[in-house]
């Protein structure tokens, strides 16, 4: 035995290229032989890497695709391999028009494009199932052929019939291999007849265990528990269990890296590639994304898709930092992550098969570092400013006063200013900052209510000296304006400046709104009031 389990674990380390795994055994009373993964390690891969991220599209992009395919992404870049993108669009009576272009674009968008795909081409594609039929028509045949699989007549009544039976009796409905047994001339008969039918693959018993790279060495039993799976539908177009293995046979993919749900699916998968004679990838399932309070996320939530995020202006940057935070998998674990530096800290022996907690209340602070770090870069603050200028055309156009506000210095000094306070770009649009590009109304009812002295103080800001004042220095000369009205305390000024300025009773302190507005835009605002004090 102990021969035995050395062999074993050097064949293991040959085939997986990792660098150790200890293990214990422990033999039950039936005598089986258990193996149970103490540690894992795959800080060595070995050999070209090609990982795919194959969604359906049956629906878009939503977060849980998105850490899927980002945690395909960072496995190639770590390891110099290449990222496919595969559409399994097989299901064609449930594809949503346009999901299969957007979910190529929301990975483009999200900072981690694919170096394969429909729209990028490549050696090994089509990339669309739906342009491989003739390949999965070709192999299924081939399963037949070699007795691995079958013709199946049975009715969709028939099925029916099981499916309640199974559940009136409290059992798990099945496939009852009716038509494993049929003879090759009943076969012929039926096919001759033109009766509808769909192949079946043949579950056998005896699957051998697997080591996943996330949850260790694994192994189901699926003939016990299940039917004989449809392999190719009635309407000629192959299910998932058989496309997906063809697609990562003829694709050279190197590892599997999907999500824990197909975990018990993957030993069906090995009896395939074993009856296909091929050699089959390296897997690993990945734990599941779930809310903050441990349920599942759902499509039905609405917000977990990806274009409801850029809609919203969030940052893929923080997008992609929040899924990988909340999860395992890298050396450290840290807000403010950029892809290079997950894709440098990713070390795939520290992925858990704990379930990842996201909780999105916290994904604003997310936003708000990566927002602060694109603006004091330089060449990305040049498009954060023509990015602000369109939203401030779209919402303000026609309030505009002064063309100033669209200029890029005048933005850019804005941002600077408020760079770590805001946690998006939309915020700046938003009735808080208005007065930052429209000139706010003002009455006289409102400044009398404040003080007595408008029209002195007007007169003392306008007195302030410098064209290029710093939030500090003007805060300091603020406080020394207040000390030469006569009846008007310091808040009371600071709420006459923040009324003229802004027309707003909160918000930035008044020397940064002065210091954003301008010189020339701060002079025309209070000379707005003492116009005003003038008339009352």
């Amino acid at each position: 035995m102990r021969l035995w389990v050395k062999c074993y674990e050097q064949c293991f380390r040959d085939s997986l290229g990792l660098q150790r795994a200890f293990r214990c055994l422990s033999a039950g009373r039936t005598g089986r032989v258990e193996l149970r993964v103490q540690n894992r390690c795959c800080s060595s891969v070995q050999g070209e890497v090609r990982v795919r991220f194959a969604p359906s599209p049956t629906g878009f992009l939503h977060l849980g695709g998105l850490r899927t395919a980002l945690y395909n992404y960072i496995f190639a870049k770590k390891y110099g391999g290449v990222f496919v993108l595969r559409l399994e669009d097989t299901d064609q009576s449930r594809l949503v028009p346009g999901a299969a272009e957007s979910i190529e674009d929301m990975l483009e968008w999200a900072g981690i494009p694919p170096d394969e795909s429909p729209r990028q081409g490549g050696p090994l594609g089509p990339y669309l199932q739906s342009q491989r039929l003739d390949l999965y028509t070709q192999t299924a045949q081939q399963l037949v052929e070699h007795g691995h699989a079958y013709y199946c007549f049975c009715s969709p009544q028939r099925l029916e019939v099981l499916k309640k039976e199974a559940l009136r009796a409290g059992q798990t409905p099945r496939y009852d291999n009716r038509c494993r047994h049929l003879r090759p001339d009943q076969v012929q008969e039926k096919q001759a007849q033109g009766a509808s039918h769909v192949i079946r693959f043949r579950l056998e018993a005896g699957v051998e265990p697997f080591h996943d790279l996330v949850f260790g060495w694994s192994r189901h039993e699926v003939a016990q528990v299940e039917g004989d799976p449809v392999v190719i539908k009635a309407d000629g177009f192959p299910t998932y269990h058989l496309a997906n293995v063809i697609d990562d046979h003829y694709m050279k993919i190197s590892h599997v890296l999907r999500g824990s749900e197909w975990l018990i699916s993957t030993s069906k998968h090995l009896l395939m590639y074993r009856a296909l004679g091929w050699q089959p990838p390296t897997f690993g399932h990945l734990p599941l994304l779930m809310n903050k309070d441990g349920s599942k996320l759902s499509k039905r939530q609405g917000d977990i898709f990806i274009q409801s995020f850029q809609r919203d202006g969030v940052l893929p940057e923080a997008l992609l930092d929040i899924t990988t935070n909340c999860g395992s998998g890298f050396n450290t674990n840290r807000m403010g992550r950029r892809i290079d530096e997950l894709v440098s800290e990713f070390n795939p022996s520290k992925i858990t098969t704990h379930s990842a907690l996201l909780d999105l209340e916290k994904l604003p602070e997310f936003n708000r570092i990566h927002l602060q770090r694109q603006i004091e870069d330089e060449q990305k603050c040049c498009l954060l400013i023509k990015d602000l200028q369109q939203q401030i055309q779209n919402v303000y156009a026609a309030e505009i006063q002064d063309d100033e506000v669209l200029r890029e210095a005048y933005i850019k000094r804005v941002l600077h200013l408020r760079k770590g306070h805001i946690s998006s770009l939309q915020e700046l649009v938003s009735p808080t900052y208005s007065y930052l590009w429209v000139r706010p109304s003002l009455c006289s009812q409102q400044v009398a209510a404040l003080t007595e002295e408008a029209c002195l103080i007007a007169s003392l800001v306008q007195k302030l000296r410098g064209e290029e004042l710093s939030v500090d220095q003007l805060s300091k000369d603020l406080k020394t304006l207040a000390k030469q009205t006569k009846a008007t305390k310091y808040r009371e000024v600071m709420k006459l400046l923040r009324l003229v300025l802004s027309g707003l009773q909160q918000g930035p302190s008044v020397a940064e709104m002065m210091v954003s507005l301008g010189p020339a835009e701060v002079r025309h605002r209070f000379q707005k009031l003492l116009q005003l004090t003038d008339v009352s």
